[in-house]
């Protein structure tokens, strides 16, 4: 039997990995559509005949079976009220009245999330098929998610594949879209790092795959917001080149030949770039992700500028109430009256400026790591900052563990973290719609109901607040695949 080549060595180890990730992928897949499936059964609950004359579902919001999982979601919510069921297009013709009542197609969402429920309202008669339609919309996002977290992180995916949230919220709101953007900006980042077996090089450059990482990002923000805060650590990492601070000086990227070089400018930009800190690099990250906000807001701040700033402006009137879930309403509420102006106005002022002294704290944790000699933690960064928003916003829809997940994939967290938190998460989904109910009816409040919100409630206030800082210095645990070419071209580590 003739000696096996490198060439036939180098080819067997192509097609062994590439079966291994595809069994991954099947995998996942599989279990992500099973769950979702399972999701998509529970909130049909609260759908089907018989319908009230603006297409309600008389079973809304309570279901027609006794089920574990509460039927109740936000897409059949919203076919009323935001002029869905009358195929309205959004923010164009409408406004907010003075107490705070959208009308005329205004959805309290930014526009790209509003035009996805326009297109789900398409050919919808009833809330039974606004939320099929919209879930058809919503169910490609999710796979989506699987298979970039999947491809990145292999078998850890299935924190995001074949745990309860897949269940709980795959169809709840829309939150999918949104959450594809955030990974689709880190896995731009992460592909754009591998070398390529042809050149030997990354194979995007890491300017051009940080730009594509930044309209991502901003195109989230025009769907939830949350996503364009993670520019900010975006541009820190491109500031600062992927390297640590202690590289400075040692690089040769882009530096020009000092020849010829006088004092002046040139001399003050030949010293920035020996100090590894790439101004251009970073200013054209930011305008990326200014002009792609602007491209997805200026149409409807043309066409329909009140409309537009009434969805913005919902947001800034919306109180922090039971159906809040934050830690305003379960806390500082207790300390005076719910209904008192006083409440209103502590949570109005605080809750803002805490947002924002997270995000001044963690962006400057991440500059401490980065002057280790680690490379600027932005994947970190961006999780400790949307850990800060989440437990100080005045709003903490349970949904919202969708878009934390992905972190706990992609990041080295402590596992009774983890599981601590989806334990808090499913106890908070179980109990809090149940509570809507019995207050709506003044039915006697039952323990276990109170006890489930509660335990939920505080046990994410607590995680999250470990996880400002335990994110920012929690390692990326992501696959690093190695080089498909000649030994000695393997590299150690893949910067994202």
């Amino acid at each position: 039997m003739p000696p096996v080549s490198t060439t036939d060595r180098w080819r067997l180890r192509l097609l062994a990995a590439r079966g291994n990730i595809a069994v991954v992928l099947l995998v996942l897949v599989v279990l992500s559509l099973i769950l979702m499936w399972l999701g998509y059964l529970g909130k049909l609950d609260c759908g089907g005949a018989p319908y009230f004359a603006d297409g309600r579902s008389e079973h809304w919001p309570v279901g027609k079976n006794e089920l574990l999982m509460p039927c109740y979601s936000d897409l059949q919510f919203l076919w009323i009220g935001r002029d869905i069921n009358n195929h309205v297009f959004p923010y164009i013709h409408g406004g907010i009245t003075s107490d705070g009542v959208l009308y005329g197609g205004v959805v309290e969402y930014p526009v790209l999330s509003g035009l996805l429920m326009y297109f789900g309202a398409i050919g919808a008669h009833t809330d039974t098929q606004f939320f099929q339609h919209s879930a058809l919309i919503l169910l490609p996002f999710g796979i989506l998610i699987t298979v970039l977290l999947g491809l990145m992180t292999r078998w850890r995916a299935l924190l995001w594949a074949a745990t309860p949230p897949l269940i709980l919220y795959s169809f709840h709101n829309w939150e999918m879209p949104v959450v594809a953007t955030v990974v689709g900006a880190v896995a731009v980042m992460y592909f754009g790092a591998q070398e390529s077996s042809r050149t030997g090089r990354r194979r995007i450059p890491f300017l051009t795959a940080a730009i594509i990482a930044a309209v991502l990002l901003s195109i989230g923000f025009s769907l939830k917001l949350y996503p364009g805060l993670f520019v900010v650590p975006l541009v820190a990492y491109v500031l600062t080149r992927g390297h640590g601070a202690r590289s400075a000086g040692d690089w040769s990227i882009e530096q020009p030949d000092e020849a010829g070089l006088s004092g002046g400018l040139r001399g003050r930009m030949l010293s920035i770039r020996r100090a590894g800190l790439d101004w251009v690099g970073a200013a054209w990250v930011t305008g990326a992700a200014i002009v792609t906000v602007l491209a997805a807001q200026l149409p409807f701040m043309i066409l329909g500028f009140e409309g537009w700033k009434a969805a913005l402006s919902f947001q800034g009137k919306r109180r922090s109430d039971v159906d809040t879930n934050s830690i305003w309403y379960w806390g500082v509420r207790h300390l005076t009256d719910a209904a008192d102006i006083s409440y209103n106005s502590v949570v109005g002022i605080a809750s803002p400026l805490l947002i924002l002294a997270s995000f001044v704290l963690v962006v400057y944790l991440g500059v401490r790591v980065w002057r280790t000699g680690e490379p600027y933690p932005w994947i970190g960064v961006s999780a400790a900052m949307l850990a800060g928003f989440m437990l100080f916003h005045k709003v903490h829809s349970p949904q919202y563990t969708l878009w934390i997940l992905p972190f706990f994939v992609l990041l080295r967290v402590a596992w009774p973290i983890i599981v601590l938190y989806l334990l808090a998460d499913l106890s908070l989904d179980l109990t809090i719609f149940r509570l809507f109910g019995i207050y709506t009816s003044g039915s006697p409040m039952k323990w276990w109901v109170m006890g489930g919100v509660q335990f939920g409630v505080w046990t994410h206030a607590l995680l999250l607040a470990i996880l400002v800082f335990a994110f920012v210095r929690a390692p990326v645990r992501m696959y690093v695949r190695k080089t498909v070419g000649p030994p000695g071209k393997v590299p150690d580590t893949v910067a994202v």
